[in-house]
């Protein structure tokens, strides 16, 4: 079973059906004792860094994702990749899970390639993980306008936005995707399949 973590920013239902189609047991819940008997644990998010935080922590859900992601998968989507970072820098300097050390800062626009930061883009992977086999050189969805600014070392792959962006990243149990797999076709349905497969390992 993979919890789909509700906390009020997420884009869960997309989750949810993608999930679905590919036949994997999920749930969408905010029930700490949910989360806790769950094999693996997604968090999406749409919005702003510190209100997801704040959200988190007003729900409960901050303290038991940090215990939990211990010991079982945690993939984070979108603005649930860039929280797994230590700090965001979103309208105000906000503490995030701290899963992965780094900053989530604001793309730089250009007239060319102007924030938000939408569409498909191709992906480059930079070095292999559970969940990137095939990914070279294919397309995904990205909406956003900020990045994880993490070490070299936590970044498994990147898209070329103005900069490189960090499209995946992952640290131990921990893994996060900037794009959205659950709107990116076959290649999307991919990944979170190999995340279900992680549940078993």
């Amino acid at each position: 079973m993979i919890a789909i973590i509700d906390y009020g920013a997420g884009n869960l239902f997309s989750v949810k059906n993608a999930l679905d189609f590919l036949q994997k047991e999920s749930t969408i819940t905010e029930d700490v004792q949910e989360i806790r008997k769950a094999d693996a644990m997604i968090l999406p998010g749409v919005g702003a860094f510190p209100d997801a935080m704040r959200m988190l922590k007003e729900k409960g859900l901050d303290k038991v994702i940090c215990e939990e992601a211990q010991r079982k998968p945690l993939l984070g989507i979108c603005l649930g990749m860039q929280i797994l970072t230590e700090k965001g820098l979103e309208h105000e300097e906000t503490d995030g899970l701290g899963f992965i050390p780094g900053v989530c800062r604001p793309i730089p626009a250009s007239k060319e390639q102007p924030v938000p930061h939408m569409g498909w883009n191709d992906l480059a992977v930079k070095q292999a993980s559970p969940l990137t086999d095939g990914l070279d050189g294919q397309a995904v969805y990205f909406v956003h306008s900020y990045f994880t600014d993490v070490p070299s070392q936590y970044i498994d792959v990147t898209a070329d936005y103005s900069i490189e962006v960090p499209a995946m990243i992952h640290k131990d149990n921990v893994y996060g995707a900037q794009f959205h797999p659950e709107k990116s076709g076959d290649i999307g349905l991919g990944i979170l399949e190999k995340f279900a497969g992680l549940c078993k390992a």
